[in-house]
């Protein structure tokens, strides 16, 4: 189970999905408005075609907590005629967008450039109040003058400013925005300043209602401008791009939370948990000399358990594997009940090849964090290297109600139900592995075996749902079911 999907560049990503999502909206720019239900149409193909695009992130245990941080900043909004959905994507810039229909997306950089949880609600306020006042199906109403090449270069050239990409994918996002922006720049601009300004009085409302220090927004402003002057120009914080005024704006935040009780703007910063979150984005999402730089540097009375566990991924990811095994001995021995640094030695120890001691461990962490996915994956794979493939089997099956669309756990899986002998799951498995790692030959290859196999009901049953998936996923309509039978 991989933490992360592969991912395209960003810009060619972006520019992709826009224009798939945007193009059945020609009729509606020169002769209607868009609609709460276009706005969750819209949402839905946008995630569908993103995520086949850019690297997301899979950790359950990265997943959960910031589908709770949002799920918490979640419960300030006035009810919405849509779910709000999250996912983490894998990129360095430190940005974080939402589009219409209630997706909200982070940026690993945005998690391991804030300090605690309340900075990173604070974006995430901001973001949902984006969501909530339809900023971007007003802006698209008032903009019916520009083409939909033209606002989708506009919206892939500012999302862009990737630190992993270097001065070249950095100079090309801005030649498509400001490209795109030649016809119309002064009018969308203006309107995004209003925008901003907006999203920042009602994201601060949803900031505090929600509990946490209103303070944290100006906060991560002041943080980003102070980033802007000493990171290189390829990995300055996309935010100050696509989120312009930042001066004033902090300017403003502050003359409001003056004038907030005391007690709320005296309240302590969420901390702990995002602090381990952050670790595990660090060891295993950054680039791995600069994260083994900062441990190196952090002093020896200041690192925790799980410090030395991130280490040992870091050195793992540089081949420097006695030297990890070093740092995950000194979590453990200090460690032993913590489920994360139990999972993360777990998982050492199964790639060195050492299955009598991750067994423990794993089990261990999968007792102590029964929905740690991760945990339970490697547990899967030790059962099925034991040959003990109806335990295998159930584990797995138990990590894919949680992990739904990860192509890795469907793959292992249709490998255990090919090893045990049953060959239609192992097949119809191996096709949602490749459903859901965009490999079509290899999803069709697989589907055909397993409706040459399918005897029952049941199992045609299944079939269909594995078509309609297949349907979604890759907008595939009626002559593809027919194409399908």
């Amino acid at each position: 189970m991989n933490t992360l999907h592969k991912t395209l560049p960003l810009a060619a990503s972006f520019l992709a999905a826009l224009l798939i999502v945007l193009a059945p909206y020609r009729a509606w720019a020169l002769f209607g408005s868009i609609t709460v239900a276009d706005e969750i149409e819209m949402g839905k193909k946008f995630d569908n075609t993103i995520r086949a695009q850019i690297g997301f992130v899979d950790d359950p245990e990265i997943v959960a907590y910031v589908k709770e941080v949002v799920d918490r900043v979640g419960t300030a909004l006035p009810p919405q005629p849509w779910s709000i959905h999250s996912a983490v994507v894998f990129n360095d810039s430190m940005n974080a967008f939402a589009v219409p229909g209630g997706y909200i997306y982070i940026f690993t950089g945005l998690i391991l450039n804030v300090d605690n949880e309340d900075e990173l609600a604070a974006v995430i306020g901001h973001e949902l109040a984006h969501v909530t006042e339809r900023h971007v199906a007003k802006r698209m109403d008032q903009m019916r003058f520009i083409s939909i090449a033209s606002l989708a270069g506009m919206v892939a050239g500012v999302l862009i400013g990737s630190k992993g990409g270097g001065q070249t994918t950095n100079a090309i996002g801005q030649a498509v925005a400001t490209t795109s922006m030649a016809g119309a720049q002064s009018a969308f601009l203006m309107y995004t300043r209003e925008n901003e300004r907006d999203a920042d009085q009602v994201g601060i409302n949803y900031l505090t209602k929600s509990g946490y220090n209103p303070d944290a927004m100006p906060k991560t402003f002041e943080l980003m401008n102070k980033l802007r002057w000493y990171m290189s120009s390829d990995s300055i914080p996309s935010y100050l791009s696509t989120h312009p005024g930042l001066d004033e704006r902090i300017s403003y935040l502050r003359d409001r939370i003056r004038r907030m009780p005391a007690e709320v703007v005296a309240r302590e910063y969420h901390k702990d948990k995002f602090l381990r979150i952050q670790t595990l984005v660090r060891a295993r999402m950054s680039n791995a000399d600069t994260a083994l730089s900062y441990y190196n540097n952090k002093p020896k009375a200041e690192m925790l358990c799980l410090d030395h566990a991130g280490k040992g991924i870091v050195l793992e990811r540089l081949k420097r594997v006695s030297q990890a095994e070093h740092e995950f001995e000194t979590a453990l021995a200090c460690g032993a009940n913590d489920p994360l640094v139990l999972r993360e030695s777990g998982i050492f120890y199964f790639n060195k090849g050492d299955f009598a001691k991750a067994g423990p461990y794993l089990q261990k962490a999968a007792i102590m964090n029964p929905r740690d996915a991760m945990s339970l994956f490697f547990t899967a794979r030790l059962m099925a290297e034991r040959k003990d493939y109806k335990a295998a089997i159930s584990t797995m099956e138990r990590v894919v109600r949680e992990v739904p669309e990860d192509s890795e756990v469907r793959f292992h899986l249709g490998r255990m139900y090919g090893e045990s002998g049953n060959l239609f799951d192992a097949h119809l498995q191996l096709s949602y592995a490749g459903l859901y790692g965009r490999d079509k030959k290899n999803m069709r290859f697989h589907m055909d075996k397993a409706k040459s196999l399918a005897g029952t009901e049941e199992q045609k049953k299944r079939l269909g749902a594995l078509q309609k998936a297949t349907n979604e996923r890759f907008d595939e309509g009626p002559q593809a079911e027919r194409r399908n039978p």
